[in-house]
């Protein structure tokens, strides 16, 4: 290497030490879009089996699995609105189509708890209620890749002010989320539904609004492709070649990089990994693909489209792994809050907490305890680890689905002595009757619960952003929302297979009687399914590969390759 270039290569490490001022500035812009699209989405979704059973008189465990689903439907639709930002429109123009969507649904929504005939509202309810999902679809997966993407990938300072970013931003929708469940909820209580949710279509133009106003500011991207064409490409390519073996003396592996097309982001080199090698075969150069004078895509593709492949793969088992977390947090929403709506929730004679406000107390969680996570836990256990975010991603979310067990074991131990004291006062058969015992019998665990966010939501944010490939940062957001989705359709199969089985074998454990209704056995369940999947992420992490990009030449690599959780290819 010539003096000139070592002398490029020093400005080029300096460049990187300064962090971005403009990456945050326009990151607060999308922030506030996203608090208020937060502050909407729960005024609405933590109150809404409230709405199913009191106005729409729906039974309780039908209201739950109309939540569910709802909010499975929420999260998985961003999975087609990444397709859409990736392949088509970018994920600043998906950005502005899923405003105005999320807008016109809120204002439907509006209209039909107020002003629509009774004859006609729950059908309009529901197809309003589900328009938010598409708009939901296109917002999620785009809004907090496309404010991560204001900081600058290559810059050391700007990788380290992006993991404090990702607290910030849970920080920013927490902030949304608390406030809808303690201001808007008791609206909708107090007031009507329709002021509520009028106050949500409010919030939403002021979010539409903002984002606007910062448009100049924004480091925007075009369609990078889509991301399931690489995908693709390389499982054909594999399988075409599965013959061929992955060493030979006569074949040779291609290493063309991806040429960086206008427009789109710069692509960096991936190192070659040993795991899933059976895909290591498209990117051999056989015979045939030697004689031709054209690449064949669906039949040789680079190790840098491999290695990408690997990633989305690898994160696959952690995915499946974490599953059972959002199973235990829809329990949230649904019959925590009904809980809480048997229990005594004066506060003065004249003032009463709505049952779904206790939510807040998770959010207030999470608000008070992410400073503390980022200034001071992160700060003494990187003197121990040397890990730049004290612990590694893996542990982050661990730590949170163990916690997520307790959540379950005390919600059980505290739903026996509701049951109890419901006994005591000869309330079982009277399930609208309040239960002498304070709603504060509830605090632990929704406080367990917000801990148990700020590890395992937190920490899976972060991870599907750095681990996948940067064309492919749009899907790997929709993927980690995809978790919730998923996981919301299978605590509403759990509550059927429930209901089924214990009313096969005595009296129904979830029945609309929630003083009979045995929660706390339900509880106990997802206790013990919690635990065992635990033990499965353990292991799974266990045998997990960080992403590790190669900077050849370049004074720094190791500090960049740790941010990753990677020293010198070995796991940190």
């Amino acid at each position: 290497m010539t003096h000139n270039s070592h002398k490029d290569t020093k400005k080029q490490v300096s460049a990187q030490q300064k962090p971005s001022r403009g990456g945050w500035n326009a990151a607060i812009f999308i922030i506030f879009v996203e608090l208020a699209e937060r502050f909407a989405f729960y005024g609405l979704g933590a109150n809404l089996i409230t709405y199913l059973t009191n106005v729409l008189n729906q039974p309780i465990s039908t209201a739950a699995k109309n939540v569910n689903t709802w909010a499975g439907v929420s999260y998985l639709f961003p999975l087609f609105g990444a397709f859409v930002a990736d392949s088509f429109l970018g994920r600043f123009k998906t950005i502005l189509l899923a405003s105005v969507i999320y807008f016109m649904g809120m204002v439907l929504l509006t209209l039909s708890v107020s002003v629509i005939p009774l004859d006609y509202r729950k059908a309009i309810f529901f197809v309003a209620l589900y328009i938010l999902s598409v708009g939901e679809g296109g917002h999620k997966p785009c809004v907090q890749t496309f404010a991560a993407d204001q900081f600058d990938e290559d810059s050391l300072e700007d990788k380290k002010v992006k993991s404090s970013f990702f607290n910030w931003w849970f920080f920013g929708i927490v902030a949304g989320s608390s406030a809808a469940i303690l201001a808007v909820i008791y609206v909708e209580d107090s007031i009507g539904w329709a002021a509520g949710i009028g106050m949500l279509a409010i919030a939403l133009a002021v979010s539409l609004t903002m984002f606007l106003i910062g448009i100049k500011r924004y480091r925007k991207q075009g369609p990078l492709g889509s991301p399931l064409t690489t995908v693709a490409q390389v499982l054909v390519a594999a399988a075409r070649k599965w013959r061929v073996a992955e060493k030979c003396g006569s074949y040779s592996v291609y290493h063309a990089d991806v040429l960086h097309a206008v427009g789109r982001p710069k692509t960096r080199t991936l190192t070659h990994t040993n795991q899933l090698r059976c895909l290591d075969k498209a990117m051999i150069i056989d015979n045939l693909d030697a004689m031709r004078t054209i690449r064949d895509p669906w039949r040789l593709c680079s190790l840098n489209q491999v290695e990408e492949v690997k990633l989305v793969l690898r994160l696959f088992p952690i995915w499946l792994s974490c599953l059972m977390f959002p199973i235990i947090m829809s329990q949230i929403n649904t019959y925590f809050t009904k809980q809480g709506s048997t229990m005594h929730r004066a506060i003065t004679p004249h003032f009463t907490i709505p049952p779904a406000s206790l939510q807040a107390l998770v959010g207030l969680t999470i608000l008070f305890n992410i400073p503390l996570y980022d200034r001071v836990f992160v700060r003494i256990t990187r003197k121990f680890t040397g890990h730049p975010s004290g612990i590694t991603v893996l542990q982050r979310i661990g730590i949170g689905l163990f916690l997520s067990i307790f959540v379950m074991v005390v919600s059980a131990l505290v739903e026996a002595k509701r049951i109890n004291i419901a006994k005591e006062y000869n309330l079982l058969d009277h399930p609208k009757a309040i239960v002498p015992m304070k709603v504060w019998w509830l605090l632990p665990q929704y406080i367990i619960a917000g801990l148990a966010d700020i590890f395992t939501f937190v920490g899976l944010q972060e991870l599907f952003y750095a681990q996948m490939p940067e064309a492919m940062r749009s899907l790997g957001a929709a993927l980690f929302l995809s978790v919730t989705g998923v996981g919301n359709f299978i605590s509403s199969a759990i509550i059927s297979m429930v209901q089924a089985i214990s009313s096969r074998n005595g009296e129904e454990w979830l029945g609309d009687n929630i003083n009979r209704a045995h929660l706390d056995y339900f509880y106990w369940v997802l206790a013990g399914l919690s635990s065992l999947n635990f033990c499965a992420y353990v292991w799974i992490a266990k045998c997990f590969v960080y992403k590790k990009v190669e900077e050849d030449d370049v004074p720094g690599e190791k500090e960049l390759g740790a941010i990753n959780g990677y020293v010198d290819g070995e796991i940190i």
